[in-house]
């Protein structure tokens, strides 16, 4: 009997583990799934009046619109996408009705058209609010001199586009550039992937299981013979 205690609390114990962990993972997925939900409903919210002092903690993803004029001033950033492949955002100055300038992400545009000739003029506006997070080690520096950019820094977009330090990033538009197509702000972007580790964990409390009766099923047969 000595024989089958220790495989079996060994088999019990970690299969206890291993259920827990998928268990934790099931919360996890919960937590993101209602996360996810949050930033869909607060992107898709009714747009508002950029707030005077915006804070990123505070007014990210804040559904807003404004009314003013684009100007001749941009900032491109390379940019690849699933449906459309290789080209860049395009980064403008827009001087709104109130005397503020802030910046507008117009979406993207194909790597021909780079320098191509943009609309200008009065528009409004309307996106979220955004401040990226997309430079790390591996981030290239910015060819500042032939206006390729890596990474959408606010603060230093702000400087180089004499602006506020504010993105909105457009949804639509009430004058349309054909040549561009926006690139609106939505939770796709972020990873959920505890379903994975969900299967995973419960699939190996299945196997760790399995190979524990067998194990125990051989030793009773050994014993036996």
């Amino acid at each position: 009997m000595n024989r089958f205690i220790l495989p079996l609390v060994f088999g019990i114990v970690g299969t206890a583990i291993l259920v827990s962990l998928g268990n934790w993972q099931v919360r996890r997925m919960a937590e993101k799934e209602a996360f996810l939900a949050d930033i869909d409903a607060r992107i898709g919210d009714q747009p508002v009046a950029i707030p005077s002092k915006p804070a990123p903690e505070r007014d990210r993803m804040l559904a807003a619109s404004v009314t003013g004029t684009f100007t001749a001033d941009e900032l491109h950033f390379l940019v690849s996408t699933k449906q459309l492949g290789a080209g860049y955002r395009v980064v403008s100055a827009f001087e709104t009705d109130d005397g503020r300038r802030i910046m507008v992400d117009r979406g993207f545009v194909p790597i021909p058209d780079k320098d191509a000739t943009r609309f200008t003029g009065p528009a409004t506006v309307t996106g979220n609010l955004h401040w990226p997070d997309e430079r790390d080690s591996y981030t290239p520096e910015n060819d500042v001199d032939g206006n390729i950019w890596f990474a959408r820094d606010v603060p230093v977009m702000a400087k180089a586009l004499r602006s506020e330090p504010i993105l909105l990033i457009a949804r639509d538009m009430s004058e349309k550039d054909t040549g561009v197509t926006p690139l609106p702000l939505d939770s796709s972007g972020i990873p959920n992937d505890h379903l994975e580790y969900v299967v995973t964990w419960y699939g190996l409390a299945i196997v760790w299981m399995a190979m524990t009766l067998y194990y125990l099923r051989r030793t009773r047969k050994t014993k036996k013979a």
